[in-house]
């Protein structure tokens, strides 16, 4: 226990400074200048219940960055001297601009006192300063004082005993600056950290922190260590490049917007104004955005918006990659002779890596809408109104922002979430934001949920995905409050909410925000996706069925063909299998050309010998012409003719299942089907799950893969939409369990082994654990009582 505390006075100017150190020193106070400068420097002594008290009163300064003189040398005190205690007074009647300060000192992270003074000029302009709520929220003491009365000095003595007394540890306190400074700042500071010649007396977070606001006196230091000081350098700049680019501002100023941000969300809940005051742009936009009634509904109608745009504006560019993609694969058979080299490129590659690729335009969209968002400002908002939800759940406020960057909006990322919940303090807290944030909509889970919307849910695209945005803060925060309550039990921190102003967008920002993230995407889908597609391709190739399966079933279609030649109805008309096959390259051009839509001229086709044939098949089957124009003869050989291809397609998809059943991956698939048997699930959708693990767009490419194989004629298979959609096997039940498994079952690799490292391999094990539970019993629960309703067929 100390006998001696020494405390720094510090404040804005006209905070009243100079009359509290007065008030506590008397007069015993020592005038001189700091060492090798012209400022003064004075120093007070008192003693308060038996401690000797060492008052030094430092330059009156707005800020701690290097500017003037006085900042400088108030920050060279501080980090050279280390005082016991910092006590900063503020003027409780311009809270705001005060706090500025403030602020800068816990990021610094020296014990700090407030010394909230001038409370009766505050109340007589109507503001009451809750200094118990501004205490709590701030995690600092405050202590309400009129020192021009000498009202709250002793009060404040006491504080400062209580405190200084016992020795206090630096503490930085962490600060979120919006993504591109905070990933620039978690660069950095593993640098710093790891030097052993930069100064260690400066906290290596906040030395970061002013190399990316250029403070000149900071960045001479980096020439220490020269090396690692270049490679600082670069990330600086290269930094300071992208928010100039995207913002068109500093990093200095788009910093201190974030602390006056985190201002803003202290003083909206510890200030309460009696008399109305001028309010800004930000603050009028404010009181509609974020009013208690109307700023929830106005949120979910900007979401809904949000996918109404998203699906609107990319449906078009959807279609043309699809397309492309399928006229590569035209390409590519007919180039390549049937074999494994071209099953290897077509269902692995086309079918696995295209089936990714071709929803680029709706994640960029996607992504595009949510630039607009974060860069207007409004994400902030968002964060700020879901706080009150959150923590009846038991996450703390911070744990907004790590949700929605894992897609709270359906299109971000797990992995910069679990880090952005480095934020967290209380670590109960932060591992409960890292088990959930994997149950949010990522933007690797958009295309699985694209490819079943489009086949079952099309006629409302932009409801589905509003429904599961809502539906996945719904599991999150379920599973959240399941752990706060049973495996991390604990009491709740408090939480500010930064809210920096409204920004308008600049259209160069917006762009490059969204490139970076889709490009991302594809660099994705061309590296992990497509080697774990080649890995499965081959697992579900190999070994392959036995030669007396592949001889079974070329068997049973010589018998088929046999047969239908040989029966009574069809001899007349179709005399071998030459004509046969005839008879079926035209049925499929004109039912191909149907499907798509595709002007025929049947004119040109009724010299074809099996037309009349042809026709009669498609109106037996309600696809196309009339019984005007079909001649009745034809109908008993065409209905013959349907039943022969009804049975050959049977004897294909038999084949290509026991090929695929044949395989390590079917081996596989086959032996989870026992669990997996009840939420309607077959070895082939195992298969793809399980290579969800690995990253969650991997499903639908292993799908595109499962469904492709084996393929008779690769111009028919269509897009996966479509292939599902005409599987007698799946319906809109079993589309939607899969949809609801998909977003809560595992995390992906990368994301556990972020986990990892920002807790411990027990923490991410239980994730993995956990989540596959939760998703089995969830998906347990709609696949039976959406068979008990009848909705599964």
């Amino acid at each position: 226990m100390k006998s001696k505390i020494t405390i720094a006075l510090s404040g804005n100017p006209n905070s009243g400074k100079t009359t509290v150190f007065n008030a506590i020193t008397g007069a015993r106070q020592q005038i001189a200048n700091y060492p090798g400068v012209t400022v003064e420097k004075k120093v007070g002594h008192v003693t308060h219940k038996g401690f000797g008290i060492e008052v030094v009163d430092l330059p009156g300064t707005y800020s701690l960055t290097a500017y003037s003189l006085e900042e400088i040398v108030a920050r060279d005190f501080l980090i050279n001297e280390r005082p016991d205690l910092v006590v900063d007074i503020v003027d409780a009647s311009n809270l705001d601009r005060n706090l500025y300060l403030a602020i800068q000192f816990k990021e610094l992270g020296i014990p700090l006192i407030i010394a909230l003074n001038m409370v009766d000029v505050a109340e007589s302009r109507g503001i009451r300063v809750d200094h118990q709520q501004l205490s709590t929220l701030l995690g600092t003491p405050v202590v309400p004082m009129i020192a021009r009365s000498n009202k709250g000095i002793q009060n404040l003595l006491d504080k400062v005993v209580e405190i200084g007394q016992e020795g206090q540890q630096w503490h930085p306190a962490v600060i979120s600056y919006g993504t591109d400074i905070d990933q620039s700042l978690n660069e950095i500071e593993p640098i710093i950290e790891g030097s052993k010649i930069f100064d260690k007396k400066y906290p290596s977070r906040w030395r970061a922190l002013k190399c990316l606001e250029g403070d000149s006196q900071i960045t001479e230091l980096l020439k220490r260590d020269p090396d690692l000081g270049r490679e600082i350098d670069a990330i600086c700049k290269k930094t300071f490049k992208h928010i100039m680019d995207t913002l068109e501002e500093e990093p200095e100023g788009i910093i201190a917007d974030h602390r006056y941000g985190y201002i803003t969300g202290i003083t909206k809940k510890a200030v309460k104004r009696k008399i109305e005051i001028r309010l800004n742009l930000s603050d009028k936009i404010d009181k509609v955005l974020t009013n208690r009634i109307i700023g929830p509904l106005l949120m979910l109608a900007i979401l809904y918006i949000t996918y109404v745009f998203t699906f609107s504006a990319s449906e078009a560019p959807v279609g043309w990659f699809e397309a492309f993609f399928d006229g590569v694969k035209n390409v590519t058979v007919s180039v390549i002779p049937p074999g494994y080299l071209q099953s290897l490129i077509v269902s692995g590659v086309i079918d696995g890596v295209g089936g990714v690729l071709g929803f680029v335009p709706l994640i960029m969209f996607m992504f595009f809408a949510i630039a607009i968002l974060e860069d207007s400002g409004y994400m902030a908002r968002v964060a700020y109104m879901l706080d009150r939800i959150l923590r009846w759940f038991g996450l703390h406020g911070n744990s907004v922002m790590a949700l929605i960057i894992s897609g709270g909006i359906s299109g971000g990322c797990a992995v910069p979430g679990v880090m952005a919940a480095r934020t967290l303090r209380d670590p109960k807290e932060r591992i409960t934001t890292l088990l959930v944030v994997p149950f949010m909509n990522c933007g690797a889970k958009l295309p699985v949920y694209a490819v079943l919307i489009g086949a079952f849910f099309s006629e409302h695209k932009a409801q589905m995905m509003f429904y599961l945005t809502l539906l996945s803060w719904g599991f999150a925060l379920f599973a959240a409050k399941v752990i706060r309550a049973t495996v991390l039990k604990g009491p709740k921190t408090p939480f500010v909410m930064e809210l920096p102003p409204y920004r308008m967008p600049t259209l160069r920002g917006l762009l490059i925000h969204t490139w970076e993230r889709t490009w991302q995407y594809i660099k994705k889908a061309g590296t992990v996706i497509l080697g774990f597609s080649i890995i499965l391709w081959v697992m579900m190739t190999f070994p392959g069925p036995s030669e007396n399966q592949i001889k079974s079933f070329e068997d049973q279609r010589k018998r088929l063909t046999q047969s239908f030649l040989a029966s009574p109805d069809v001899m007349e008309w179709v005399k071998n299998e030459k004509e046969l096959a005839d008879l079926n390259g035209l049925y499929d051009l004109i039912l191909q050309a149907t499907r798509e839509n595709k002007e025929i001229s049947l004119a040109d086709l009724d010299n074809r010998p099996f037309f009349p044939l042809v026709k009669a098949a498609l109106f037996l089957q309600n696809i196309k012409f009339t019984k005007q124009e079909i001649d009745s003869a034809h109908l008993p050989a065409a209905s013959r003719y349907i039943s022969y291809k009804s049975d050959m397609t049977d004897i294909d998809i038999q084949k290509q299942q026991a090929a695929l059943k044949g395989t390590l991956a079917g081996w596989l698939g086959q032996r989870l089907e026992t669990l997996t048997r009840p939420l309607g699930f077959d070895y082939r959708t195992n298969i793809a799950l399980v290579g969800g693990f690995a990253a969650k767009e991997i499903v639908i490419s292993t799908l595109g893969t499962v469904y492709s194989l084996g393929d008779v004629n690769p111009d028919e298979a269509g897009s996966l939409s479509e292939r599902l959609k005409n599987n007698p096997d799946w319906n809109p039940l079993l589309a939607f369990t899969l949809i609801i498994f998909t977003m809560l079952y595992v995390p992906c690799i990368v994301t556990v082994i972020m986990i990892r490292r920002e807790s411990s391999w027990k923490w991410a094990g239980f994730s993995i654990g956990f989540n596959l539970m939760t998703a089995y019993l969830i998906s347990l629960v709609i696949s039976q009582a959406g068979a008990a309703l009848g909705l599964g067929g």
